[in-house]
């Protein structure tokens, strides 16, 4: 699948269903925040955008907030397996090598995020961008020892981090 890439002036020009259509996908499954960024356009930079669509999670009701950080899938769970990840979480975890896990590596992914979720109520969260499987791993069980209230800021944190590199792909400044 091809990526359109766009200019940050053309976008922020563009009619709203242009515009929550190119960025809809940013945050996962949530569009609202796209819908609710084009009220504050234009943007100059992917600096400001990025910053200004955290700045919408951040002011979000905190059930909203959950609700965003459960539309994310586990990794390499049940939606990978099933074909259900959108194109964007499936890029993102082959790019980790989570499409080529050994039986080891599965059972342990498998075993972690099933902790994690009864412990936190909520998917674990990790913009993989730069891990490798160990690194995941290592990073699942490192988070999984934390507390609720640290869990949910770090997800948020992971989250725009995953924005991040979605807007990067997606748009140009020049």
């Amino acid at each position: 699948m091809m990526i359109t890439t766009w200019q940050i002036d053309a976008l922020g020009a563009s009619s709203r269903d242009t515009f929550v259509g190119a960025l809809g996908s940013i945050f996962e499954h949530s569009a609202w925040v796209a819908e609710r960024a084009w009220d504050k356009r234009p943007f100059a930079t992917l600096d400001a955008l990025h910053q200004t669509m955290c700045g919408i999670v951040d002011a979000a009701d905190p059930a909203l907030q959950l609700a965003l950080i459960n539309a994310h899938p586990e990794l390499a769970g049940k939606a990978a397996i099933r074909g259900e990840l959108t194109a964007e979480s499936t890029r993102e975890q082959s790019g980790a090598g989570l499409d080529q896990c050994t039986p080891e590596e599965f059972a342990e992914l498998q075993a972690l995020n099933h902790a994690y979720r009864e412990r936190f109520g909520f998917p674990f969260i990790l913009a993989v961008k730069g891990y490798d499987r160990a690194g995941i791993l290592a990073q699942m069980r490192r988070r999984i020892d934390h507390d609720r209230p640290t869990e949910l800021r770090e997800s948020l944190a992971q989250i725009y981090r995953i924005a991040r590199f979605r807007l990067e792909a997606l748009i140009s400044e020049h």
